[in-house]
């Protein structure tokens, strides 16, 4: 796993699909997701540590370049 995107395929054997119509949003989402999975024990933990530092740096990116367009 390396991209979102490979988060995204991962939610989505879960039957989770994350759309909200902004990539900052849709970081978010998928953040908030993980975490329930895991917190229902779906997910390991050395999975979700990898999906969540993943989208975390591309949360920090997408702020990043939305403050600069702000």
């Amino acid at each position: 796993m390396k991209t979102v995107y490979d988060v995204a395929q991962l939610l989505k054997k879960y039957g989770i699909i994350v759309y909200l119509g902004k990539r900052q949003w849709d970081i978010e989402m998928m953040e908030y997701e993980l975490t329930e999975l895991f917190k229902h024990k779906l997910l390991d933990r050395e999975v979700y540590a990898r999906a969540r530092s993943i989208l975390k740096v591309d949360l920090d990116k997408e702020k990043a370049k939305n403050k600069v367009v702000d």
